[in-house]
């Protein structure tokens, strides 16, 4: 019983997560079973987080050292751009077949642009030392700038769509294919994290940079590491993204940014670094698609209404996290 009351104070973003879902699993089965409780909803929601949901573990690994990335959505446009312009110019025009030979290339190549990118701002929060929000915000400006320009702010969809249909299929009629995409991404990130000493120095330097610093890590380059980290789980996202859409566009996402950081916050990562776990964040992840395709469910409620609550949601949660925190000095 100790264990498991000692468990509980230390996963309590968990258990509060977990309470959260049940009881919205709970009220939608009493008011929304059937429209709810359906095969194609569970996967359709699989299908749908993976692409925010990796930029969440991009943003829960730079809030670790006590930073943040706000151009995950910016990296995620841009590369959905160039790889849906880079296909139709290897399969030699819009309606020819560019051939599943090309995908993993498209993946790497992909990887590469969001690694770039993620270096961009890392450089200007390691080495520069730009403040990490003004920092990624700039570079979300460029990027989505760099987007314009190359699309003339219109929705890119004349691209070979081999590759996004392969992303879109279900495995066995069954399992998303976008979700194995995630699973891999978040496993690779947990061993990192958890199995790695990259884990250990990501939360030492969140804690205390000048106790970093003494300890003899090289900070600057942890920190170029986790922005790059970052840009790739980014660049993955907007694969997704593209998966989704059919087409990409300067724009797509836009709400993701507060999505991220709300999911981030909720599963338990400080925005003052140094603490967090990716069971959190990746429970988080589930709890609000949950939330919002239940919410989605309501034809009365409008979905202008769903950032409302993400904005509410989001600053309650940092309420009761600076509270926690304060309760824990205390005691």
């Amino acid at each position: 019983m100790q264990k498991l009351q000692k468990a509980a104070r230390n996963n309590q973003h968990v258990v509060r997560l977990l309470v959260i879902m049940v009881c919205w699993l709970i009220f939608m089965a009493i008011t929304r079973f059937q429209k709810f409780y359906t095969f194609l909803n569970f996967q359709t929601i699989a299908s749908q987080f993976p692409e925010f949901g990796l930029m969440s573990l991009g943003v829960m690994l730079c809030m670790i050292t006590g930073g943040i990335d706000l151009s995950c959505v910016g990296v995620a446009n841009l590369t959905s751009i160039l790889m849906a312009m880079l296909m139709t110019k290897l399969a030699g025009g819009a309606d020819a077949s560019l051939g599943g030979g090309w995908f993993p290339v498209i993946f790497l190549l992909a990887m590469a642009i969001g690694a770039l990118c993620g270096l961009f701002s890392g450089f200007l929060v390691s080495r520069i030392r730009i403040p990490p929000i003004l920092a990624t915000l700039g570079v979300n400006e460029l990027l989505s700038g760099v987007c314009i320009v190359l699309t003339d702010g219109a929705a890119y969809s004349s691209f070979p769509k081999d590759m996004t249909n392969a992303l879109s299929a279900n495995i066995g009629g069954v399992v998303p294919v976008r979700l194995l995409v995630f699973i891999v991404a978040a496993v690779a990130v947990w061993f990192m994290l958890e199995r790695t000493t990259y884990g250990l120095k990501l939360h030492l330097l969140g804690t205390s940079e000048k106790v970093a610093v003494y300890s003899g890590l090289k900070t600057n380059r942890l920190l170029l590491r986790t922005y790059m980290t970052s840009g790739i789980l980014s660049s993955l996202g907007g694969l997704m993204m593209l998966a989704t859409y059919a087409s990409a566009r300067a724009d797509y996402g836009s709400q993701y940014t507060l999505q991220t950081i709300l999911i981030v916050v909720l599963g338990g990562v400080s925005p003052n670094g140094g603490k967090g776990r990716i069971s959190g964040v990746i429970l988080a992840i589930f709890v609000l698609k949950l939330l919002e395709s239940g919410i989605n469910r309501f034809q009365n409620m409008s979905s202008y209404y769903i950032s409302l609550i993400w904005g509410g949601v989001l600053i309650l949660a940092m309420m009761l996290d600076y509270f926690t925190s304060n309760k824990r000095v205390r005691s």
